[in-house]
Parts: C-alpha cells; sequence; structure tokens
C-alpha cells in the first residue's frame, strides 16, 4: 500500500485517479479548493490552494507518490499551473516520492521524430494556451527536476475529459511520446480506464524521468 497524494483530486483526471486508488486500498489524500460533492469513502480530502507552499508542503509530507492533476484549462488556475509544479519539485524530492504529472495530447507526436501537435500549428486557438501550459510542464520536469526525482509526465488520448467519460472497458494500450490512434482513427480514453492505466504504472512502473500515454 502507498501514500498517494492528488493536487487537484476534485477536477476530471483527478478524481478517477483517487478513487481508483481508494479502491485498491492506497493511503489516499486529495487535495482541492473545496470538498467533493461526492466525498470517497477512506480518502482524506484535504481543502486548500496548492499555490499556498505550506499548504503544498504539509500535504506532501510522508508521500510515496505525488500526482499532479491540476488543469491548466480552468482561467483561474492557467497563470498558477507552472509556479504551483516548479514549487512542488523540492518537497517532493525531500519526501522521496514519485511524482506523475498529468499533462495533455498535445505534447504527443503523430508519428517518431515529427514535430510535437503543439508545435504543428494544428491546436485550436481556444485551447492553445492550456495545451502550452501542460506542455510546460514536461519541460519543467526535464529541465528542473532534482536528478534524485522519480517523475513521470502522462498523456492521455485527444478525446479525454468530462465531454467524452465513456464506459470503463477494463483495458487500454500504452506508448511514449507518439499518438495512439484506433482503427477510426480516434484517440480517446475514458476517465476511469485513463486512471486504471494510471494507478497501475504508479503500482508498477515501467518508465521513469520520461513520458506515458494511455489511449484505447
Amino acid at each position: 500500500m502507498a501514500k498517494i497524494i492528488v493536487i487537484g483530486g476534485n477536477g476530471y483526471a483527478g478524481s478517477h485517479i483517487v478513487r481508483e486508488a481508494a479502491a485498491r486500498r492506497h493511503e489516499v489524500v486529495s487535495l482541492g479548493r473545496s470538498q467533493p460533492a461526492e466525498p470517497v469513502p477512506g480518502v482524506r480530502h484535504e481543502t486548500g490552494s496548492a499555490a499556498d507552499l505550506e499548504t503544498l508542503e504539509r500535504v506532501i509530507a510522508g508521500a510515496d507518490v505525488v500526482v499532479g492533476a491540476l488543469s491548466p484549462f480552468q482561467p483561474d488556475l492557467a497563470a498558477q499551473f507552472i509556479s504551483i509544479y516548479r514549487a512542488a519539485l523540492a518537497p517532493i524530492a525531500r519526501a522521496g516520492a514519485r511524482f506523475v504529472v498529468i499533462g495533455g495530447f498535445s505534447g504527443l507526436r503523430p508519428a517518431p521524430g515529427a514535430p510535437r501537435f503543439i508545435d504543428s500549428g494544428d491546436v485550436p486557438p481556444e485551447f492553445l494556451d492550456g495545451a502550452r501550459a501542460t506542455h510546460d510542464a514536461f519541460d519543467l520536469l526535464q529541465a528542473e527536476a532534482p536528478q534524485a526525482l522519480d517523475w513521470l509526465f502522462v498523456s492521455p488520448g485527444a478525446q479525454f475529459g468530462a465531454f467524452a467519460p465513456g464506459e470503463r472497458r477494463g483495458v487500454y494500450r500504452k506508448s511514449g511520446d507518439v499518438a495512439l490512434f484506433d482503427a477510426e482513427g480516434k484517440s480517446a480514453i475514458g476517465g476511469a480506464d485513463f486512471a486504471l492505466a494510471v494507478v497501475d504504472e504508479i503500482e508498477s512502473p515501467t518508465l521513469r524521468r520520461d513520458q506515458i500515454h494511455f489511449a484505447y
């Protein structure tokens, strides 16, 4: 059993990861700016801002794994997204914990060696700032994470979010930085199956200090 802290545990990705980890009897602490509408039994729901360093350090203390599940697509979080993760690096490293950051699809490539989607010019303008912020988090980990810090950057399929929750299938595929598509040319994964993949990776790590992608 691991002690797993989920920063942004009330959000779409975070709440699914909280439920999946709790169902597997891990010790789970969820940090959100408010109490969830439906608290998860057995989970310690902490209320506070991840932008407050004292709160962040207190919640992280003693963690085995810290999951960063904040969303830069929320206007009030966009400006603080990178600064929160930058501030988290040192206390996570001191705790000896693994840092698993949930990113976005746009940091992937359509083929090995091809430009990432974020640099292709094809990301719709209304999503560009948020997409850029998620990829900036990957750059942050590569450039500024202490050498002793075990981190992982996780990208879901393109169709991922409350707008496309889907039904739990209990299956997924994984890749590195190359996007996965199904036979119909769609890259997608439901929230429950994404959480399944993330917690599988937490329990049995296959990559360290790298990028991983989950989709159907």
